[in-house]
């Protein structure tokens, strides 16, 4: 009779411990699907340590540990920051296209975010003549507009010029590189002509027809790769710029 009620005794011990540890395995998936909901870290930790608590108190086995290694596993929440300027990026974007499609441009100037910013996409049409690098009276208008919205955010700003592979060969312009890099220098310049003190967050480069986002194999993927992006670069690539820092005024 003593052997039956140690068997007994001993399932309901086993009964138990299987039930905590589903117990434990329920607790922990909440803690992951609220870690995936929230970014505030510090609000995550306090919540873990209580379930803890909360699992050394029940008696589960290995709770404390899978929750201490969940967090060790989270390698880091999203960015603050990145989701901060995201949403920097969408307002400025609003805007934009308020502006391109009041002006009947929307087709010409696009705007995305990708992972080094926010990027505008501006065909070389609106901009130049083709195979030049002057800025008409249009396209200055259109720059104007565009400073007017994206000068507001401080960032750092880059403008790249880039082609098809189309050869040119000019009395002006012997290859697609120089075209390119003149038609990007030429807006820096302008901006600088009109808003001198945005000098030390701009930046110009030309491509050539190295960077194609389209095939140039077909007219209009040649047309396509032309144009002018314009940048506003995140802070974590803007910190990478050479001279980043604006320079300090030399000393009078």
């Amino acid at each position: 009779m003593k052997k039956k009620h140690e068997e007994e005794h001993e399932n309901v011990e086993r009964w138990l411990l299987t039930y905590s540890d589903l117990i434990t395995l329920m607790m922990a998936f909440f803690v992951i699907l609220f870690a995936m909901a929230q970014v505030d870290a510090a609000k995550f930790k306090t919540l873990s340590q209580s379930l803890s608590m909360a699992f050394g108190a029940h008696g589960g086995s290995g709770g404390t540990n899978m929750l201490t290694n969940f967090q060790g596993a989270r390698v880091a929440p999203p960015s603050i920051s990145v989701m901060s300027e995201d949403s920097q990026f969408n307002d400025v974007m609003k805007l934009i296209r308020e502006y391109t499609n009041q002006a009947g441009i929307s087709k010409s100037v696009q705007a995305s975010i990708q992972e080094r910013g926010l990027v505008l996409n501006l065909a070389d049409t609106v901009l130049f003549e083709s195979g030049k690098a002057d800025l008409s009276p249009h396209a200055q208008e259109i720059l104007d507009h565009l400073a007017e919205i994206i000068f507001s955010t401080g960032r750092m700003i880059r403008v790249e010029g880039h082609t098809d592979n189309v050869p040119i060969n000019t009395a002006r312009y012997r290859s697609n590189w120089q075209l390119s890099t003149d038609r990007a220098t030429n807006v820096i310049m302008y901006w600088i002509s009109k808003y001198p003190d945005a000098g030390p967050r701009l930046s110009a480069g030309g491509y050539g027809e190295f960077r194609p986002i389209a095939t140039n194999q077909t007219a209009e993927g040649r047309t396509k790769n032309r144009r002018v992006e314009i940048v506003l670069l995140r802070q974590e690539t803007a910190d990478k710029e050479p001279g980043a820092k604006p320079a300090e005024a030399p000393a009078r």
